[in-house]
């Protein structure tokens, strides 16, 4: 087994060669790559402690090649196959990283970024605001790197070779770009920053723009600069950035440099207070929630296809004086604004039915997640909270304070169990990985920056603005977030997905939330029916979403390219989380007379198609796999492939760019070897 690293993204790649020696005698491993000595040996030592049953031997040749021997000790170490566990805890995750469990919301959020990549801003939130005053560059790289090196989720990326994890790695660069607002506009650059998505596999998942603006003879204490953080809604939330800027103001009024260690707790902290939650009242509980199918989930009728993509975003808000009115009239019936924005958004969803009697409407609530029993969690960046579907009833003649109370009370009860979204499906029998939503509200607040640190930067000239969401992705038709903003109003910013609604039917529906918002302070009456309340909106038309196309099912297996006859077949073995593209990359920079086909293997254990029987014949077969396809790739060499003459190339997790590169790097040293 020989081990290539791609230098131009540092991937990965895995070659198991037959090498006569038979399996349960010892596996032999060529570690080819750039490893110092310290990083070697610390390869060899992760081994030896996960497989304690091998005796573990690590033998340098040079800077770029070593030997790493596995030898069982007795009979019971024979029956066991190291090589996939060693693969995913050792020599997949690079020297001096960290493995961290993957659970709860950010295992599904992992799972979905992954799998749409093809669609790189869908995921992706941005924030921005104005400094004002003169900035240091070069200080002002130095507290963000200050702040990677004391923040492990800044350090973190997301892993999905094996079970899916985090890999905590030992060092990251904060990416700072500096340009003039002469260059582009604003919109220009928020547009293309967006649509630049994230490499996944690497830390860190955050990234800074500043747009300084034209100066024309300002002095430096009145030159601004709009500053866009963009950032990956895997791993962090709208609440960390604003933890994040708060250590990074500190840093950089301390020259740059954070004074202290890592801040615990942390990502790692939470994963193991995750890894101790009993599931018995969880599953209790959601088991007790399923309800049958909503027939509202979406807040408009049937429509055209929009013929239109990617993701958009409207804003409206309360001024304060609404905004007062609104919490007044919440807290005399037992409410708080959001079990105001629930009710409001249950209503326009029921509207949308058309139905006349009782109707069962759906949407999820996100919950943050911190005011769980881990101290200090409300000061941990990171994503710890999750969505909740909220599932009622709604007729029409019942009181609105019944259906409010109703809906303030399911969400109370969901807050006990924020982890618990990736047994959700399972437990209440949702019907997608989305669990059956179309819609989400967030409700959330974000910790302000302590008066003392506002003074600091003052004193030194330096004015910031509380940061604002400036654009971002959805996955859900709408996704509507609503925050109290520094003024004292309430702001409603909706992202919405731009093949649902069209831009006039998205602005439509939010006017209809804040005019519904704005009236139900006028219903003082506990008897006021649900109907009574929705007669606001009589004489407005009804939003229209457009139906979801459904998406396009690959085959199980193609043939990518045909090649000469009694050639070798290269089998590129797909995973459903595998770089989408990185197939296609492959097969345009690979020249050989090999036969290419591509395989959407469920999983080991299967035998393989007939298609690829018949084209492989008596020839070699390469199985080839990326991320998670690389396990695979090995486990069908050890069963589904028996018999035959194999050779299985891995790589690790990373662009499709990098995954083609890693592929190709490892079929040359095969086929080199061969001619």
């Amino acid at each position: 087994m020989n081990w290539h690293r791609s230098l131009e993204d540092d991937l990965l790649c895995v070659v198991s060669l037959p090498d006569g020696v038979r399996r349960g005698e010892r596996h032999v491993l060529d570690l080819c790559g750039h490893l110092t000595a310290s990083e070697a040996e610390r390869v060899a030592a992760r081994a030896a402690i996960r497989h304690r049953g091998f005796s573990v031997q690590l033998e340098r040749h040079a800077v770029d090649h070593h030997t790493l021997t596995l030898t069982p000790h007795d009979a019971s170490a024979r029956d066991q196959d190291p090589v996939p566990e060693l693969l995913t805890e050792v020599l997949l995750v690079p020297p001096g990283a960290e493995p961290v469990p993957l659970l709860g919301a950010q295992r599904a959020r992992v799972r979905a970024a992954v799998r749409e990549q093809d669609d790189p801003g869908l995921h992706v939130e941005q924030v921005a605001w104005r400094w004002t005053g003169q900035l240091d560059l070069l200080r002002f790289v130095a507290a963000w790197q200050s702040v990677v090196e004391r923040e492990s989720v800044l350090r973190t990326s997301p892993d999905w070779v094996g079970v899916p994890r985090l890999v905590v790695h030992s060092h990251a660069t904060v990416d700072v770009t500096r340009c003039s607002g002469l260059e582009k506009s604003w919109s220009e650059l928020l547009e293309q920053d967006r649509e630049r998505g994230f490499d996944l596999h690497r830390p860190a998942l955050l990234r800074l723009t500043l747009l300084d603006d034209p100066v024309h003879g300002e002095t430096v204490s009145r030159r601004s600069t709009r500053i866009l953080l963009t950032y990956h809604r895997a791993l962090l939330d709208e609440r960390s950035v604003h933890l994040l800027l708060r250590a990074f103001y500190r840093a950089y009024l301390s020259g740059g440099v954070l004074p202290g260690g890592e801040r615990r707790p942390d990502l790692r902290d939470h994963a193991r207070w995750l890894a101790g939650r009993p599931a018995v009242p969880a599953r209790a509980f959601w088991a007790g929630a399923a309800s049958p199918p909503a027939t509202g989930l979406s807040p408009g009728r049937p429509g055209k296809a929009t013929g239109e993509r990617g993701s958009a975003r409207v804003r409206r808000r309360l001024r304060r004086a609404q905004t007062a009115r609104l919490r007044s009239w919440a807290a005399e019936w037992g409410l708080g604004e959001s079990s105001a924005l629930h009710l409001v958004w249950a209503l326009l969803l029921y509207r949308a039915t058309g139905v006349s009697g009782p109707g069962r409407v759906a949407f999820g609530v996100h919950l943050a997640g911190r005011d769980i029993a881990l101290p200090g969690a409300a000061d941990v960046p990171g994503l710890l909270g999750c969505v909740m579907p909220l599932t009622v009833t709604v007729d029409p003649q019942a009181p609105m304070q019944e259906l409010a109370l109703e809906l303030r009370n399911a969400v109370l009860d969901m807050v006990a169990y924020p982890w618990v979204d990736d047994e959700l499906l399972r437990w209440s029998g949702a019907a997608s990985p989305e669990h059956g939503v179309d819609t989400v509200l967030v409700f959330d607040s974000v910790p302000e920056h302590p008066r003392a640190l506002r003074g600091e930067l003052a004193a030194k000239g330096i004015h910031v603005e509380p940061p604002s969401l400036a654009g971002g992705g959805t996955s859900h038709d709408v996704t509507l977030v609503a925050r109290h903003e520094p003024d004292g109003s309430l702001g409603l910013t909706a992202l919405y997905d731009r093949a649902a609604l069209r831009d006039v039917y998205a602005a439509r529906t939010l006017a209809h939330t804040v005019r519904l918002l704005c009236a139900l302070a006028d219903f003082t009456d506990p008897d006021t029916t649900v109907a009574q309340v929705l007669e606001v909106l009589d004489g407005t038309e009804v939003p229209r979403v457009a139906p979801r196309p459904p998406g396009a099912i690959p085959p199980e297996f193609a043939v990518l390219r045909t090649g000469e006859p009694g050639a070798d077949v290269i089998c590129l073995v797909a995973d459903g989380a595998a770089a989408p593209r990185a197939h296609e990359r492959f097969v345009g920079r690979h020249n050989g007379p090999e036969h290419i086909v591509e395989w959407r293997c469920p999983g080991p254990g299967h035998t393989l198609p007939a298609e690829l029987v018949e084209v492989l014949g008596s020839a070699r077969l390469l199985l080839c796999g990326s991320g998670p396809g690389a396990l695979t790739a090995y486990e069908i060499a050890g069963s589904a492939a028996h018999g035959r003459d194999v050779v299985v190339v891995m790589t690790g997790t990373g662009s499709a760019e990098a995954g083609a590169s890693a592929l190709a790097a490892g079929l040359r040293s095969v086929l080199a070897g061969s001619r």
